[in-house]
């Protein structure tokens, strides 16, 4: 019989989010509506409580909602006026000193100016002072705040979280949502470092520890996967296998999360058990091995945010999952949000939530239907867990992925039963290599076996025909998806409907999916521009009106993918190959292009730097007998379908820049085409914005290539400029940039105009359609709209 469950504490969790990620999103004024409304409405209520016992929750969740209110608004207002904020608006340069909350984190992705996407990474540190150039030079801040810096792999590679450095850079507007004062762009070593604490060097050592076992018994994936089921860390993880995970549902593996914790708990329970341990002395173990996990992990709020998941995961194994589970989830969600706010708004929260309420609530009851039918209890928890945590946060995984893997279920059914036995090995191998490397070696080779098939798994899962297929992206398509979920599991309750669905899956897997893919709609005849999904890079390409010549604008990040698009369109050959300026996400496919298309020339702006990217695209011209000329404001090439028109940048300027304002001097294009005016911009940033807005061309397009992957960087004036029907945005999913930022695509939306993403449409088509340009979206007809 299934237990009544325990509500009350649900919707003052679900008051205390609303009303954070209304300050979060609306800005504090509305929170502080809120936080007033609470306070004024709750003497109402208490004098009812005694009379409508019911009052007494909606007390608790109007003091929840008001404190939660009141304590984001003030947080937002602080860091609104926050005088490093002020200065990120206009992309000054800065000296900050900080205090690093977390390791450096390599970005796979877009680069600034690095040779590959891993040399820049991602830290977060906590302010303590700093002094501000430009507009206010010499101004000095003592104030706290968190900020979010992108610094060189290479010369930050061995800080840690704890330590105090002084950077210099360029501070700018930071991700909408979060309360990060700024985002600091660093080109340069720290300066000043003071040493961690004790305890961080103690955790770090640990970890490298890990790591070099790993090196030493385990081969180059495998030793890549052990650190990232222990801790996280996925540095050393090849770019292949972390992509065959993203597709078959598995990435959730490589992350902290509350599985980990409850693994590791779990573990220590059951040793505790055997050895006759009674439950005070169990529960302070599992206790310990939680804060020491989390400390060797490193406290950060995604690891706290696991260890608080985990211990819920625990409670409900110990206390009963149905009765106690619900309350502590809840409980939980209210602490977090009060003591960390910026999780309202973090996916992995979300994600955290949904799959430990899909493991305490469904799983069990699916668990015990799979017994009750004569499935044996270790298969039905097998089928029951995975396609619980599956079910539930698959409407999420929709809207922030735009698609749904097909495969997941199975993947995570295969691979499940040995995550927790290559954990464990892992966690006796991090602990033990300090004492004894040979010891630590044999654990590390006793959780090879797993690691391999866990490997396995993700590459054939992968490598299935239409492994994951497109849904609508947004929150839209993640609430169409929880409706059909639901509506699905009510309907599974009947058995002529569970066999029709059983037929129409065979029919989906067995006839559809082979059928899409090998069906194909694209090149779409006619097209005139296309923006190729390269990941987090620009790669397009401009029909020149001659059979299967192109030109092509920057090449992307990775070595192949712009090959691959201009294969699908069908282009033989290049007529010119234009690289707006020199970062590894605009020109690192360049290479790979010139290998299998003939290329007529590259063209390059004036600015020559970075340096050791200018000698590599010479380089490889050489090799292919390839010119490189230079591209200048003023200049027109034409061919029979297309005109380029360059407006920017301005070669006087390169002689004052350096290879920090690559982005800025990036060559802009007026593309005419059949399909209507097209303005590609690569990462031209506000300067530059400015200065093309001042010269008094006319900016105005039918069609915008969005600056800069639609980062915070672009003016609103010059979208006004502009005033394209359709703006294109090149941009990878899951990126850590927080491209394209909300703010770019609700001011490009109210001024009317249909905003296309790659990392929601794929490779993107213009064509001229009978009132403007219309798009088509790559092997999805029913995506064409006209402008």
């Amino acid at each position: 019989m299934i237990a009544r469950l325990d509500l009350r504490l649900v919707p003052a969790a679900l008051a205390v989010w609303a009303v954070t990620l209304t300050g979060l999103l609306a800005g504090w004024v509305p929170a502080a509506v809120v936080a007033l409304l609470a306070l004024l409405a709750a003497p109402l209520v208490w004098k009812a409580v005694s009379a409508r016992p019911v009052a007494r929750g909606a007390l608790v969740v109007l003091l929840l909602a008001g404190v939660a209110a009141t304590g984001i608004a003030v947080r937002v207002h602080a860091v609104e006026h926050h005088p490093v904020r002020l200065a990120a608006g206009h992309g000054e340069r800065a000296t900050l000193r900080v205090t690093l909350t977390s390791a450096p984190t390599p970005l796979r992705g877009a680069s600034f100016g690095a040779r590959r996407a891993a040399d820049r990474s991602l830290v977060r540190a906590e302010l303590q002072a700093g002094e501000l150039a430009g507009q206010l030079a010499g101004h000095r801040v003592l104030a706290g705040g968190a900020v979010v810096l992108l610094v060189p792999t290479a010369q930050w590679r061995d800080l840690i979280a704890g330590q105090q450095v002084t950077a210099t850079g360029k501070v700018s507007p930071p991700r909408a949502g979060e309360l990060t004062v700024a985002a600091f762009q660093v080109f340069g070593p720290p300066a000043d470092v003071a040493a961690a604490p004790g305890w961080q060097r103690v955790a770090e050592d640990l970890r490298d520890g890990l790591r070099q076992v790993s090196a030493d018994v385990l081969g180059p994936a495998a030793a890549g996967l052990l650190p990232g089921l222990v801790v996280g860390d996925t540095g050393r993880l090849p770019p292949e296998v972390e992509q065959n995970f993203e597709t078959a549902g598995l990435s959730h593996l490589t992350a902290v999360s509350g599985a980990n914790l409850a693994i590791v708990c779990g573990a220590v329970l059951v040793l505790l058990h055997l050895v006759g341990a009674g439950p005070v002395v169990s529960a302070v173990g599992a206790g310990a091995a939680l804060v020491g996990f989390v400390v060797l992990a490193g406290p950060e709020p995604s690891v706290l945010r696991a260890a608080v998941m985990g211990a819920i995961t625990l409670l409900a194994l110990v206390l009963g999952r149905q009765r106690s589970a619900l309350p502590a989830l809840s409980a939980s969600v209210i602490g977090l949000l009060l003591l960390l706010p910026d999780m309202a708004t973090s996916a992995g929260f979300a994600l955290s939530v949904a799959a430990t309420a899909g493991l305490v609530l469904l799983a069990p009851v699916w668990s015990s239907a799979l017994r009750a039918r004569g499935v044996p209890i270790g298969l039905a928890e097998a089928i029951a867990v995975p396609l619980a945590a599956h079910v539930v946060t698959a409407p999420l995984i929709a809207a922030l992925s735009g698609e749904v893997s097909l495969v997941a279920v199975p993947a995570n059914m295969l691979a499940g039963p040995v995550v927790a036995p290559a954990t464990v090995f892992g966690v006796l191998a991090t602990v033990v290599a300090p004492v004894s490397t040979w010891v630590a070696g044999v654990f590390g080779r006793l959780a090879a076996p797993e690691l391999e098939w866990i490997i396995l798994v993700a590459e054939r899962a992968a490598a299935v025909p239409g492994a994951a297929f497109d849904w609508p992206s947004g929150t839209v398509g993640g609430l169409a998806l929880a409706v059909i979920a639901a509506v699905g599991l009510i309907a599974l309750r009947g058995k002529r409907i569970r066999l029709v669905l059983a037929v129409g899956l065979l029919l989906v897997v067995l006839v559809v999916v082979p059928v899409r893919t090998v069906l194909s709609s694209w090149p779409v005849p006619g097209w005139s521009v296309v923006a190729c999904d390269v990941g987090q890079g620009d790669g397009l390409v401009l029909a020149t009106g001659r059979p299967d010549e192109a030109v092509v604008v920057d090449t992307g990040p990775d070595p192949q993918r712009a090959a691959e698009c201009l294969r699908r369109l069908g282009i033989r050959r290049i007529s010119l190959a234009v690289l707006t300026h020199l970062h590894a996400d605009h020109v690192s496919g360049l290479a790979a292009l010139m290998g299998k298309i003939p290329v007529d020339a590259v063209a390059i702006g004036p600015l020559r730097e970075p340096a050791w990217a200018m000698d590599d695209v010479a380089r490889d011209a050489r090799a292919h007998r390839v010119p490189v000329v230079p591209l200048l404001s003023g200049q027109r090439a034409a061919w029979p379908g297309l005109v380029l028109d360059v407006l920017g940048p301005d070669p006087a300027l390169a002689r004052t820049q350096s290879a920090d304002d690559a982005n800025d001097a990036s060559i802009v294009l007026l593309a005419t085409t059949p399909a209507g005016r097209v303005l590609l911009t690569g990462d031209v940033e506000l300067p530059g914005q400015g200065r093309l807005v001042s010269s008094g061309a006319d900016l105005r397009a039918d069609v915008l290539k969005v600056p800069h992957h639609g980062s915070r960087y672009t003016a609103p004036r010059f979208l006004q400029a502009v005033r394209p029907r359709l703006a294109v945005i090149s941009v990878g999913a899951g990126n850590t940039y927080g491209h394209p930022s909300p703010f770019i695509v609700d001011n490009l939306t109210r001024a009317g105009t249909k905003v296309l993403r790659t990392d929601q449409e794929g490779d993107i088509a213009i064509l001229p359609g009978p009132q403007g340009p219309r798009y088509v979206a790559r092997g999805d007809p029913l995506r064409a709209g006209e402008s």
